[in-house]
């Protein structure tokens, strides 16, 4: 049976899906922007500061669905500009690591929503 997954901790969906989808063990998590969650605005800065925010609001839905950075199997991240890879994956890096970092896809998206620089998804498990 499949969970939705919700959190004050991530922003809310910005169109008609959840933030997060359990089934069984494994977690689906939506995109997440670079948004603020308390203000639904924009975390100010570059890639830097929006990679951030991502992976925060990431983190937040993966600890409410009973998951975590360490569980995550595979993430998808969509940058506005590639030109952005280095700068993305050092803090990337901060959240997960090197050495067992989880398979990724790092594409470079021709828009993202509100214009973000960076959107980050991934699929995990629950312990």
């Amino acid at each position: 049976m499949k969970n939705v997954i919700h959190t004050t901790h991530a922003p809310e969906a910005i169109g008609p899906y959840s933030q997060g989808i359990a089934l069984d063990r494994l977690v689906f998590t939506s995109g997440q922007l670079p948004l603020v969650p308390e203000t639904m605005v924009m975390v100010e800065g570059g890639i830097k500061e929006q990679a951030r925010q991502s992976l925060a609001n990431l983190k937040a839905v993966l600890e409410q669905a009973g998951a975590c950075t360490n569980t995550v199997v595979k993430t998808t991240c969509f940058l506005a500009d590639m030109n952005d890879f280095v700068a993305f994956n050092e803090v990337y890096t901060e959240v997960f690591g090197t050495e067992a970092a989880p398979a990724r896809s790092c594409v470079q998206a021709a828009r993202l929503p509100k214009d973000a620089l960076v959107e980050v998804e991934a699929i995990a498990y629950r312990k």
